[in-house]
């Protein structure tokens, strides 16, 4: 029998997912780690990215969150993210405008803009972006 760990993900607007799981995988502020079920208790803050709920071998779920906390305790795994979507539902349009409209606003030299605003649009839509790209090649 393999052993599980109940994990929920909760944006700011709603529970994203809520359910067992063998491993989860998320970007946490120092790297990506890697949770199994009993793992040592920490908490984190996550970088932009992909947060993978494996259940199987398989079935896994990736989302994406554009930050937030990670809290681990050995039998549950809690994301608590400023936004989160499922990898499937991202908009890739949406995501290459905004990051164009960022990447337009990181050359603009006039001092209209707010520069760390436009880095952070920019980070997300990459990252965004970026776990589309994963969910094409692992054919999900």
């Amino acid at each position: 029998m393999v052993m599980t760990v109940h994990v929920d993900i909760v944006s700011a607007e709603k529970e994203i997912f809520s359910g067992s799981a063998e491993m989860v995988f998320a970007p946490a502020e120092l790297g990506e780690v890697g949770i199994t079920p009993r793992h040592a208790p920490f908490i984190t803050r996550l970088k932009p990215g992909e947060v993978r709920v494996k259940v199987s071998d398989t079935e896994s779920h990736p989302f994406y969150v554009s930050g937030g906390m990670l809290e681990v305790q050995p039998h549950l795994v809690t994301v608590l993210a400023d936004t989160a979507i499922r990898a499937k539902d991202i908009d890739e349009a949406a995501a290459i405008e905004a990051k164009a409209r960022a990447e337009e606003a990181l050359v603009d030299k006039s001092g209209k803009i707010d520069y760390a605003t436009a880095q952070a649009q920019l980070a997300e839509a990459i990252m965004q972006l970026r776990t589309l790209d994963r969910l094409r090649k692992r054919g999900v």
